[in-house]
């Protein structure tokens, strides 16, 4: 397995865009992202219903968020995460998935979040450490 480091390195030396994907194809992202939470689920034996009312985002925008008719904000991305009882690196991979900027240890509110997926918290208690701490909340 590559690195990212390793994948940028090649890919700054690459002279030809189409040989450096075929040759590192199988390290791209590949699933769209209804495909990988639809993989987690079964991979966890979540139950998508379960995971939705867990994760206090409205029942219609999570159905949506699972079929791919509507694109998550980030924070609706981590609120399906804590739902599903992510670990901190499956969290970050989600995010890579979805394109969204990953948990930054340096940046208060991350922090904050990081911390409540650390310690297993629902989106509720992570939503009063972050209204404690003048954040804006994950379910705005």
């Amino acid at each position: 397995m590559k690195s990212t480091d390793q994948l940028m390195d090649e890919l700054m030396k690459a002279h030809n865009i189409g040989e450096y994907l075929k040759a590192n194809s199988k390290y791209m992202i590949s699933d769209e992202l209804p495909t990988y939470l639809l993989n987690i689920l079964k991979k966890k034996s979540l139950v998508k219903s379960a995971v939705i009312k867990r994760s206090e985002l409205s029942e219609v925008m999570g159905y949506q968020i699972f079929s791919g008719t509507r694109n998550p904000s980030r924070d609706s991305l981590i609120s399906i995460c804590v739902a599903m009882e992510l670990s901190i690196d499956e969290t970050q991979e989600l995010l890579r998935v979805a394109q969204f900027a990953l948990l930054y240890p340096r940046v208060k509110r991350d922090c904050i979040i990081i911390n409540g997926i650390a310690a297993k918290k629902a989106v509720a208690d992570i939503n009063e450490d972050l209204y404690d701490n003048a954040e804006p909340t994950l379910n705005q």
